[in-house]
């Protein structure tokens, strides 16, 4: 095993560790109500569908006419445009104190809909394409689903255990994100190099900037639910779209840039998420502040 091999395995590990830890955390720390609740509110639902598989692939496209790119990276853009519900989604709502349960009930929406949505979509914007719908759900399912699931099922049962070892899941999922993030820097640092002159870098950053913005915009004024709206449009399904990407581009760069794609995405988003949550601090302050004069 060479030392890329190696270091290959343990940002696979890492992630398969910090999707699985972060979907047991969840449900040990909410109840299947807390979950539904939020997605009762049909226009936040159709709201949320509307930026998720409708403007943000526009996005997409939209870019791909601004920017001239090369064939693969405009199919990798628009592999991202059509996946949603990430599992990433619930750690960022975190951050940024967000509504926790509306993140994990709208992933799980994002996630059912992308299951059908790419089989559909994807052949109609790059013919040719073959897509398996359940290649992308089995995984999903297992590593995001299942654990969730039995972290509801044990909160249920015994709460005050699942009390006890959520925060202990919770650093280890934190922990997982962290050699993740370095890992993953560290392996694709040349192929972050590589699309540097070729407008991929820059139509990557527009598409972020620009999902978060339609997310914010369609959310409304609460606060709480506008950080989910935001993350969860700007948050793609990096792993869906690796299973399509790999099934049908292989030997292109679209795989390498959905790669670079999925770091960027966190190297943005982490800090955006946790400047929401300190402004969500700031905001009682700044108001106490006003109030003593």
């Amino acid at each position: 095993m060479t030392l890329i091999e190696f270091f290959g395995a343990i940002a696979k590990l890492s992630g398969l560790l910090f999707v699985v830890a972060s979907m047991l955390a969840m449900g040990l720390s909410l109840t299947m109500a807390q979950i539904v609740q939020p997605l009762k509110n049909i226009r936040l639902v159709v709201l949320a569908l509307l930026a998720n598989f409708v403007l943000v692939p526009l996005l997409a496209y939209g870019i791909t006419l601004i920017i001239p790119l090369e064939q693969s990276l405009k199919v990798g853009l628009i592999l991202l445009s059509t996946a949603a519900g990430a599992p990433f989604l619930p750690k960022l709502v975190q951050g940024a104190k967000g509504n926790v349960a509306f993140g994990v009930g709208l992933m799980v929406l994002l996630m059912v809909v992308t299951i059908v949505y790419m089989p559909l979509v994807l052949p109609l914007l790059l013919p040719g394409v073959q897509v398996n719908p359940w290649d992308i759900a089995k995984s999903l399912i297992v590593l995001m689903l299942i654990p969730l699931a039995l972290g509801l099922l044990f909160k249920a049962h015994s709460p005050d255990s699942a009390a006890h070892w959520q925060p202990v899941i919770a650093k280890i999922s934190s922990l997982a994100i962290l050699i993740l993030l370095v890992v993953g820097l560290g392996l694709n640092i040349s192929n972050i190099i590589d699309l540097i002159g070729t407008g991929g870098i820059v139509a990557l950053l527009l598409f972020i900037v620009g999902s978060f913005a339609i997310g914010f915009l369609l959310s409304g004024r609460e606060p709480a639910t506008r950080s989910v709206m935001a993350l969860g449009a700007a948050q793609r399904n990096v792993s869906a779209a690796i299973v399509v990407a790999a099934q049908n581009f292989s030997g292109t760069n679209t795989l390498s840039f959905v790669l670079v794609a999925a770091i960027l995405l966190l190297l943005i988003l982490l800090p955006a998420a946790r400047r929401l949550g300190a402004n969500k601090d700031a905001a009682p302050l700044a108001t106490a502040g006003t109030a003593s004069y």
